[in-house]
């Protein structure tokens, strides 16, 4: 398959943007900074310590699930819109970086952690937030009883937006929103910074390597024998708990005269999860592959078009974007729209979790979450409990994550 590479312009104009000497203090600062934004914000960016307070507030009292894929870092923003290689669009889990085969009751915790933040952020009623959890679980349970079959709740405003902007986005809307114009160049400022030399010669090299050309040719139904051209590269500021490993956007053009069209494809570094994994289950040790294997469980649209590689000896992988792919923009509830929103995230993870099991073992897991409903709500009480302690820690830490970095940079922010 023939592969071109092109260097590509300097990158002089960076609008106005000082780009940093040192990326590694740069990045771990706007990590800081970004979690700083919000309490919502704080919840998304602190997966490792939600594992490290959950552990601490009495585990023994989850209730053990079955050894499933799970997303396991499930909060608003990992759901949204994802598009498949046939065109098609669905709401499903969207990031795959903490996945494991473990508890599914992590993600119902994680996930009804960050509604209760958004709901806080909103400044909604104490018993709003506990009408949210007894949603989720509805939810939930009434995908879980159906899996792959089930057909989501009516979708709340939030997701009817989204969903309508994912279905009528183009090519050309994709580049405006990620690279700010359609030109087969990454203007680096802001968002995309310049690229160490041997991280260009290792996106080169894959580019002529076959795993690569095959993954775009997935999508459209391009040739296999399309030829690929490297465009332009850059580092990509993006995420939040992520921020500061390896994160690449590469522009191709792919086939040749009327035919020739451009895709950006998203390199990821795939470290090692936080999420704990069920024991004696088998599991890929490379975790490029254990994302991707995840992906393809929890959320086929996404799965079948993501590939593990390595990157400079380090473990990656890799989708090409389209422009269905949005997350839903939930960070703050109107109370009308609250206990809606939650039943339908809620679904979007049954349907995840509840196809990956038998109709015996989801019975048996409904059965076990049933018997667990506490006596004045009707969610089970470990859930609720473990939210209002989570909840409460995250607050309480987030308070000091702004005394020790928003203050100092309150001047430069």
């Amino acid at each position: 398959m023939p592969t071109k590479t092109k260097r590509g312009p300097t990158h002089s104009a960076t609008r106005g943007t000082v780009l940093p000497r040192n990326r590694n203090v740069a990045l771990a600062e706007l990590r800081n900074l970004k979690m700083a934004k919000s309490a919502h914000a704080f919840v998304r960016g602190s997966t490792t310590k939600f594992y490290e307070w959950l552990e601490e507030i009495s585990p023994s009292t989850l209730p053990a699930g079955p050894a499933i894929w799970i997303c396991g870092d499930c909060h608003v923003g990992n759901i949204g819109p994802v598009g498949d290689t046939a065109g098609r669009v669905a709401i499903q889990v969207r990031d795959m970086d903490q996945t494991v085969i473990g508890n599914p009751a992590h993600d119902l915790i994680r996930l009804g952690v960050s509604l209760a933040t958004a709901a806080r952020g909103s400044d909604l009623p104490g018993v709003v937030t506990a009408q949210m959890v007894e949603a989720l679980m509805a939810g939930y349970m009434a995908a879980l009883k159906a899996g792959r079959t089930h057909r989501l709740p009516p979708k709340p405003p939030a997701a009817k937006t989204a969903m309508k902007a994912a279905t009528r986005r183009t090519w050309k809307q994709l580049a405006s929103d990620r690279i700010e114009d359609a030109k087969p160049t990454i203007p680096l400022g802001k968002r995309f910074w310049p690229l160490r030399k041997a991280e260009r010669d290792a996106l080169e090299a894959l580019c002529r390597e076959t795993t690569l050309p095959l993954l775009v040719t997935r999508l459209y139904s391009r040739e296999p024998a399309d030829q690929f051209e490297l465009m332009d590269a850059a580092y990509w500021v993006k995420g939040c708990s992520s921020l500061g490993r390896l994160r690449y956007a590469a522009l191709l053009a792919v086939g040749t005269g009327k035919n020739r069209h451009y895709c950006l494809l998203d390199f990821k570094e795939a470290a090692a999860p936080a999420a704990p994994r069920q024991p004696q289950t088998n599991m890929p040790r490379d975790n490029g592959e254990r994302v991707v294997a995840g992906a393809t469980h929890l959320a086929p649209f996404l799965g079948t078009r993501m590939a593990a590689l390595r990157v400079l000896d380090t473990s990656v992988f890799v989708r090409e974007l389209l422009p269905q792919d949005l997350k839903l923009e939930i960070d703050t509830l109107p109370q009308a729209e609250a206990t809606e929103v939650a039943r339908y995230l809620g679904a979007v993870v049954g349907v995840a979790h509840g196809g990956q099991l038998s109709r015996n073992d989801a019975g048996v897991w409904r059965r076990e979450l049933q018997r667990r409903h506490g006596k004045s709500i009707d969610a089970p009480f470990w859930l609720w409990t473990s939210i209002v302690d989570l909840v409460g820690r995250h607050e309480r830490q987030y308070l000091d994550h702004c005394r020790r970095w928003a203050l100092g940079h309150s001047t430069t922010t």
